[in-house]
């Protein structure tokens, strides 16, 4: 087991579970940026804003996975060197039928809801009832598919498949976009290009059975117990628990704001919002990697475990610092490009103020994956709770004080807070990985101070020399947290491929 497990555990499997999921979820997200203006000018505005609330309505039905996903991750890493074929597969099989069944429920739910959605909740011109109920009705199929597929992610996690799972699953996404800019160009109507998303969906579930049937011959026969699942969902429930609220918090300002302010100030402020957030996509391809390999690993190599707290949260600070350093360095010149000067002069404090909690945000990443591989997500969830209870009131006396950049500065706050109290809480519970936090604490708090000195710059000259020397000052701090070894292999180019190689 514990050879396993060290094999699982060690860099070269963390760095390339890192690459291929970022891969598979930037790619399709370029292509869906290049071509929202082709498919917003193919359907039209009202058509548009039809698409993008019955997407809405897609996203908000996917927490139905109950956390299933990342507790079967969890489950199947622990258990992978201890448990055999036939055990691995009936627990999936029990998954996968609780996560179907849920599925069909909540179409159902959708369908039922439908003539009060397109009637009555939103506000469809009546030319379009017909074809929103039907186009509606059709994307209420891919219910089920989206659900089961979490299930599907989470054992191609456990198996660390990453490789495969990302090349099937990007060639799937790029015609999720594709596809619809395909069928406009031949009917104008929602109802083909929603069968052609439930298709992709379809060929991304049967693609990741096929997967999985590769490691599981068995998963195919037998008929699913539903009882295994049962620890699943109760890991699942506090993973969803935190989920939900840290969407409530994500969006609670914008629904304040437009209380007591403006739809402008909205605009003004979700917008950089949304922009910032799609730095995501860094930690969570490394999150997804880092959960499996921590997973098989806490009980038998504690070391080992803490070596991937330590290098996951590294090699996050060194993908997102960069990058929000230029947004908080040239916040107003970039929105300018983006969406004109008039728009920028209101936006940019706020991005600027956001560049500076996004690193803490993605950070928490780390920490987390780790008390979730633990099995200890409910402390996360109680966190969050506690933060709700406390920034979302908060909020309010933000927003009524100082408006949408007292907002902004209230949210940077409460990311950095959530940052540091999970980091706090995997050290607490986990020992072995406090001297890893310890390493990576001065890294962390040397990018936000220097982030949040950009906000109080006067001019775009001061903010990129303090940009430059921010580099300057972070980039000894993050060589100070590497092993003698990894500094060692870095010093000479020619040996870069040894990062790989390292025994965790």
């Amino acid at each position: 087991m514990t050879q396993d497990a060290a094999r699982r555990s060690g860099p070269g499997r963390l760095l390339s579970g890192a690459l291929w999921n970022a891969l598979g979820r930037g790619l399709p997200l370029l292509l869906a940026l290049a071509l929202t203006p082709w498919l917003l000018q193919l359907m039209g505005i009202e058509r548009w804003g039809l698409f993008t609330l019955a997407l809405a309505v897609l996203g908000v039905m996917g927490v139905l996975d109950l956390g299933v996903g990342a507790a079967l991750t969890r489950a199947l890493s622990e258990r992978m060197a201890d448990a055999g074929a036939e055990e691995q597969a009936a627990l999936v099989r029990a998954a996968i039928a609780v996560l179907a069944l849920v599925g069909l429920a909540g179409a159902a739910l959708v369908w039922a809801a439908i003539p009060w959605l397109t009637t009555r909740l939103l506000n469809i011109p009546p030319a379009l009832q017909e074809e929103g109920a039907a186009a509606l009705a059709i994307l209420a199929l891919a219910i089920p598919l989206v659900v089961v597929n979490a299930a599907l992610w989470g054992v191609l996690a456990a198996y660390q498949r990453f490789a495969a799972a990302n090349l099937v699953t990007v060639p799937v996404n790029l015609l999720y976009y594709l596809g619809p800019l395909a069928t406009l160009l031949v009917w104008q109507s929602l109802v083909p290009v929603m069968i052609a998303l439930l298709l992709c969906r379809l060929v991304n579930t049967l693609s990741y059975a096929w997967l999985i049937g590769r490691d599981l011959p068995s998963f195919w026969r037998g008929r699913p117990r539903l009882s295994l699942a049962a620890p699943l969902l109760s890991i699942g429930g506090w993973i969803t628990l935190a989920a939900l609220i840290g969407q409530a918090l994500l969006y609670a300002d914008r629904f304040v704001i437009g209380a007591l302010l403006s739809l402008q100030d909205v605009a003004h402020y979700a917008t950089p919002l949304d922009l910032i957030i799609r730095f995501w996509i860094l930690p969570v391809a490394v999150a997804q990697a880092l959960l499996p390999a921590m997973a098989a690993a806490y009980r038998g190599l504690p070391a080992a475990t803490a070596e991937l707290l330590r290098r996951g949260g590294l090699i996050i600070l060194a993908l997102v610092f960069p990058a929000a350093l230029i947004v908080g360095a040239a916040a107003e010149a970039l929105l300018a490009l983006w969406l004109g000067r008039d728009f920028a002069a209101s936006a940019a404090p706020v991005l600027a103020l956001f560049a500076v909690g996004i690193l803490f945000s993605c950070f928490a990443y780390a920490p987390n994956a780790l008390l979730e591989a633990i099995g200890r997500p409910d402390v996360t969830a109680r966190f969050v709770l506690a933060q709700a209870l406390v920034f979302i009131p908060a909020s309010v006396a933000a927003v009524a004080w100082g408006g949408i950049t007292a907002a902004a500065a209230l949210w940077s706050m409460r990311v950095a807070v959530d940052a540091l109290g999970k980091l706090f809480f995997a050290a607490r519970l986990y020992p072995a990985a406090a001297p890893a936090a310890s390493a990576l604490l001065p890294p962390l708090l040397a990018g936000g101070a220097v982030l949040a000195l950009l906000t109080l710059l006067p001019g775009p000259g001061w903010r990129m020399a303090a940009a430059l020397a921010g580099l300057l000052v972070l980039a000894p701090l993050l060589w100070r947290a590497l092993s003698a070894e990894e500094r060692a292999i870095l010093r000479n180019p020619r040996s870069w491929p040894g990062l790989m190689r390292i025994r965790p």
